[in-house]
C-alpha cells in the first residue's frame, strides 16, 4: 500500500502531511502535478495544503486541471481513498469531486488558530470511531476556507464547533462525497498529530487514509 501526496507547484505542506502519514505507520510517496498516473500500489490520495500555482484565478482552479487529476478522478470513481487539506479541498471542489466552492473568510483576512470541531457523521471511514457530536481540536490556517453551497447537496462530515471565525455556510468545515471515500476539510490534520503541537486529534481524521 502507499499513500499519494500529490505535489502542485506551490504546495508547501506535503512535508508535514508525508510526516503524519507515516507517523501513523503508512509509507507515503510524492507525485507530481504533471504525473499521468498515480505512484504504483496507491491506496490513498492526500492533497495537501499550500498556495497551489500562487492562487491565481480560483484557489485550486489551475491545480484542478493538472494531468494527476485524471489519475485521482479515476483513484476515486474505483472507490479509493482521496483527502484534500485546505488548499486540497479547494481543488476537489473546483474538479467537481466535491459540491460547493471555498471563498474569502468572513474577516477578509488570514486565519490562524486552534479550532474545535464537531463530527456530524460518524459513518464515513475518515470518522470512523468517532461518535456524532464528539467535538476534536485541529488549526486552521487560511484566506478562502469559507465553504459556501447548498448544505444538502454535501454530506456534511465535520462543523466548527461553537463560533466559526471563517464564516462557512451551516458551519461546514468538512464535507465527503455521496459514497464518503473523497474527503475534504478546511482544518489541518497533519499539524495535530503530534503532541508537541498541543493536540493529537488529527490522526483520528488521517488514519482512514493511512489504512490499508
Amino acid at each position: 500500500m502507499t499513500v499519494a501526496i500529490v505535489r502542485f507547484p506551490g504546495s508547501l505542506d506535503h512535508d508535514s502531511a508525508r510526516r503524519a502519514v507515516e507517523r501513523l505507520g503508512a509509507p507515503a510517496e510524492y507525485a507530481w502535478h504533471a504525473d499521468a498516473e498515480l505512484p504504483p500500489g496507491t491506496t490513498s490520495v492526500l492533497l495537501p495544503g499550500g498556495f497551489s500555482y500562487g492562487d491565481h484565478l480560483r484557489c485550486g482552479a489551475i491545480a484542478s486541471r493538472a494531468p494527476i487529476m485524471a489519475a485521482v478522478r479515476r483513484h476515486a470513481e474505483r472507490g479509493g481513498r482521496v483527502m484534500g487539506i485546505c488548499n486540497g479541498f479547494q481543488v476537489l471542489c473546483e474538479a467537481g469531486l466535491l459540491p460547493g466552492a471555498l471563498r474569502r473568510n468572513a474577516t477578509l483576512s488570514f486565519v490562524c488558530r486552534q479550532m474545535e470541531l464537531e463530527v456530524d457523521d460518524a459513518g464515513t471511514p475518515w470518522t470512523g470511531g468517532l461518535a456524532t457530536g464528539e467535538v476534536i481540536s485541529i488549526p486552521v490556517k487560511n484566506n478562502e476556507g469559507a465553504w459556501y453551497g447548498d448544505p444538502a447537496q454535501a454530506r456534511v462530515v465535520l462543523r466548527y464547533h461553537g463560533d466559526d471565525t471563517l464564516g462557512s455556510v451551516d458551519r461546514i468545515a468538512g464535507i465527503a462525497s455521496e459514497a464518503g471515500n473523497v474527503m475534504g476539510l478546511m482544518p489541518h490534520p497533519e499539524e495535530a498529530c503530534d503532541p508537541l503541537l498541543g493536540s493529537t486529534d488529527g490522526g483520528l481524521v488521517l488514519r482512514a487514509v493511512a489504512a490499508p
